[in-house]
């Protein structure tokens, strides 16, 4: 393999199902052997508060009860996962739909946070990606959907934030093939003004983006995000960027992340 692209989805991209057919139709096209990562929250929250389940975020990060747990295993890994890998047959692209407890491709922790108790929410460590079925998988042309559950070996479903999913991916499959991490979503990139679709930054290196992180430039959504695509640039991710997923085909479109 020359390469390895990992794409990962949310927001209104999957909310809306003009914009998935359009992201899909695109991402298709991408001839490089491929992954795609998604989450699902707004469609997870929505159905959530239609059974009265109180959702909570943190710093961006939702906390995941029991309850919120089980609707979060059938949104991600049920209806939004199939939707996705259906739409993607019908293009003659084999994709395959996986969570982290399928071939153990993704293992993690409970998180063990000093003074928030997340519930059921599931920490990437070191080796938990299984690489080898990352290989085995793209070699024979399938194209993975992974999506944001994952578990911890002992039989218990955990919820992980999906972009930190895709950077690990992204790190791990970097180890053995360049491989490149795009984010997409329904802005331009990372923006310095939420209600201008126009200020969005071509690059960002982390000394600017410690400075507008500190000084609450940067809205408070985006910050797990870019936390974790300056995690991939550091693990050696060839290319990272931000960006619109409607015209994420275009190398030069979104926001670059670089050291």
């Amino acid at each position: 393999m020359e390469k390895i692209e990992v794409i990962k989805i949310g927001g209104n991209i999957i909310d809306r199902e003009e914009n998935l057919a359009a992201f899909l139709k695109q991402f298709h096209s991408v001839s490089s052997p491929k992954i795609l990562v998604h989450g699902g929250g707004k469609m997870a929250t929505s159905l959530a508060e239609k059974l009265g389940i109180t959702q909570n975020l943190i710093e961006g990060r939702r906390v995941t009860n029991a309850a919120t747990l089980s609707v979060a295993t059938m949104v991600y890994a049920g209806l939004i996962n199939k939707n996705i890998v259906v739409q993607l047959q019908a293009m003659q692209c084999n994709a395959i739909g996986l969570s982290g407890a399928d071939g153990n491709l993704i293992q993690t922790k409970k998180r063990n946070h000093p003074t928030i108790d997340f519930g059921f929410v599931g920490d990437i460590y070191a080796g938990s990606i299984q690489t080898s079925l990352v290989q085995l998988l793209l070699e024979q042309h399938y194209v993975p959907v992974v999506n944001a559950i994952t578990h911890d070996g002992s039989g218990q479903l955990l919820n992980t934030n999906a972009d930190t999913i895709a950077a690990a991916l992204a790190s791990a499959c970097a180890k053995f093939c360049p491989t490149y991490l795009t984010y997409c979503f329904e802005k331009n990139g990372v923006l310095t003004d939420k209600e201008n679709e126009h200020s969005f930054l071509p690059q960002l290196n982390t000394e600017t983006y410690l400075q507008l992180k500190e000084n609450g430039t940067i809205d408070q959504g985006m910050l797990p995000k870019l936390d974790n695509a300056f995690a991939a640039v550091a693990a050696g991710v060839k290319g990272v960027r931000i960006c619109n997923a409607i015209n994420f085909i275009n190398p030069a479109a979104g926001t670059q992340i670089i050291n």
